[in-house]
């Protein structure tokens, strides 16, 4: 059988600001806490032998709480961080959509291409986040791998599991410590086991 890396891919947990926060640095709510705790049943310990987070604390605090259960360190990359929203960092959508109506307006128009001012494209997140991911699946092959990241990486990820456009990004739903796996076979196979569980 050709070896696999298998990727248990985690959304964050609830944050305490509903709103763009892409690099902004936001902390867990008390139930996001619990929704890593909760993860726990799902994971076996023995298992996964790597642990991966982007540098932000949401991410990095759920990596040291399933990191203790699974006996596994965790390892921050500031390349697994989300979207960087640039001036609409910190912004709900309704503040975006009243206080930058052009800007909300070139986003519809191409989803993909769309730079916040300072801020990156769904090109320029693939384009930071896909090679690190092919170089995690070939340092671990054979092995399971967890990484938890967030809604907008985690999409770049399933898309391109699938085959699936960028323009695709928000048909693919990731609710707060939801839970993906996909299979990497050194053959270039890939094999979606779960989306948004």
């Amino acid at each position: 059988m050709t070896p696999k890396t298998r990727i248990h891919l985690i959304r964050h947990g609830e944050v305490e600001r509903q709103c763009y926060n892409g690099h902004y640095d936001v902390g867990l709510t008390p139930r996001g806490v619990e929704q890593y705790h909760g993860l726990k049943p799902r994971l076996e310990p023995g298992r996964i032998t790597a642990l991966y987070t982007s540098d932000l604390t949401r991410t990095r605090r759920g990596g040291e709480i399933l990191g203790a259960y699974l006996g596994v360190a965790p390892v921050a990359l500031p390349e697994l961080r989300e979207l960087n929203c640039g001036a609409w960092e910190g912004l709900t959508l309704s503040e975006v959509q009243k206080q930058r109506p052009e800007e909300w307006a070139a986003r519809l128009a191409d989803v993909v291409n769309f730079r916040a001012p300072g801020g990156e494209s769904l090109t320029d997140l693939a384009g930071r986040v896909l090679p690190v991911l092919s170089d995690l699946v070939e340092k671990h092959r054979g092995e399971e791998v967890l990484v938890v990241a967030h809604g907008g990486v985690n999409r770049i990820v399933l898309l391109d599991a699938i085959g699936a456009p960028l323009s695709s990004m928000f048909a693919i739903d990731q609710k707060y410590c939801a839970l993906n796996i996909v299979d990497y076979y050194a053959d270039g196979n890939r094999v979606v086991q779960l989306i948004n569980g």
